[in-house]
């Protein structure tokens, strides 16, 4: 048993990170709405109405969440997909290019270094085209003064870096520092780094579509107010708890769908996009990190 799980009581009191504050308007509203109800039965008004029931029936109200909340994640799992994908690419790459590379001068490790540099910083440059930001400082000690102020007048910044990097391994390649076959599995990792690219930009410019958005929340509001017509019969001034109960439920899944459906933002349900971004840089520290001498004898293997 893991010692560091937290406590299940401390997972289902937490507030950072859940829902409660997002849907916590629609509930009072809804709560709020059971006392109206239930002061008007307590005053005699002929507000029970059992018949209601019958207007949004449950089973497909909870088929349309369960639709909404699988979409949403399946968007999440994809996206954390894709950039496990991009970390194994930059290992990969990296682990080629350090190894492959020739160095026949002593400047050629220095500008190795520099280019291996920009496998992080095309992480870090797709983290922040993800989430719509400008180039910052980030980037900044991951490449030369030069590229970092062109980078700031670049459309889209991720490619500019591919293309660096491309542009590094041709002429290696024309220095004769690298073989055409090694050219081509290095190329193909890079056109995989795009390609994650191309799959992250494409779940982040599909969203849920708005008729079907605007559907799902109009069936939810016409359920939940209809519940108190149904309930306040049988259980007079308790309507309004029970109601904001099952609101509460049904808001929380749908707002649920809603946090994870864009895994690329700053929340606390969206992909630690800065941790992996981080942890690439660390590995690219560590492999830089390795002297001359242990370079050779990894080669000569």
């Amino acid at each position: 048993m893991n010692v560091d799980r937290p406590s299940w009581f401390k997972i289902a009191l937490q507030v950072r990170g859940s829902v409660i504050l997002s849907i916590l308007p629609r509930v009072l509203l809804c709560g709020g709405f059971g006392v109206f109800i239930s002061l008007l039965h307590f005053l005699k008004w002929p507000v029970s109405l059992p018949i209601l029931s019958s207007i949004v029936p449950s089973i497909v109200l909870g088929l349309l969440l369960v639709f909404r909340t699988n979409t949403a994640y399946e968007r999440f799992w994809e996206g954390r997909k894709m950039w496990g994908t991009l970390v194994n690419n930059v290992r990969n790459l990296a682990r080629q290019i350090w190894v492959a590379i020739e160095e026949k001068d002593p400047q050629d490790n220095t500008t190795k270094k520099s280019a291996l540099r920009l496998l992080p910083a095309f992480a870090v440059s797709m983290k922040l085209h993800l989430r719509q930001e400008s180039i910052n400082s980030e980037l900044e000690p991951l490449m030369s003064p030069s590229q970092y102020q062109k980078l700031k007048l670049m459309n889209h910044p991720p490619l500019e870096i591919a293309f660096w990097i491309e542009d590094y391994l041709h002429n290696q390649y024309e220095r004769n520092c690298l073989d055409v076959y090694q050219l081509t599995a290095m190329k193909e990792l890079l056109n995989s780094m795009i390609n994650v690219l191309g799959g992250c930009e494409r779940i982040l410019k599909t969203p849920i579509p708005l008729a079907y958005t605007i559907h799902l929340k109009q069936l939810l509001l016409i359920y939940c107010l209809a519940l108190p017509f149904q309930m306040v019969k049988d259980l007079t001034w308790g309507t309004g708890p029970v109601v904001a109960l099952i609101s509460f439920t049904l808001f929380g899944i749908e707002e649920i769908g809603i946090e994870i459906e864009n895994p690329f933002g700053h929340d606390d349900n969206d992909l630690p996009l800065d941790n992996i971004c981080a942890a690439m840089q660390r590995n690219m520290d560590d492999l830089i990190s390795l002297s001359p001498s242990v370079h050779k004898q990894v080669k000569d293997k």
